[in-house]
């Protein structure tokens, strides 16, 4: 399963949504991921599970991407 994260690259700042940036990774399930990006020290906002119609249309996105961890 496809999972877009959302999140901030300074995990001591308060989040603000013009600095949010987003990432795709593989996983299972939405702990499978954060054990991935742990070594990041990434300030997550939100993880989210694409289905096949979401997934379809940010693959028409030229920054869509799949991490490979």
């Amino acid at each position: 399963m496809i999972f877009k994260v959302l999140y901030q690259e300074r995990s001591e700042e308060v989040p603000v949504r013009e600095r949010t940036t987003s990432l795709y990774i593989e996983a299972e399930t939405e702990r499978e991921v954060r054990k991935k990006l742990a070594d990041r020290k990434l300030n997550i906002e939100y993880i989210q599970a694409l289905d096949e119609d979401h997934l379809k249309y940010e693959k028409q996105s030229e920054d869509f991407q799949v991490e490979s961890i």
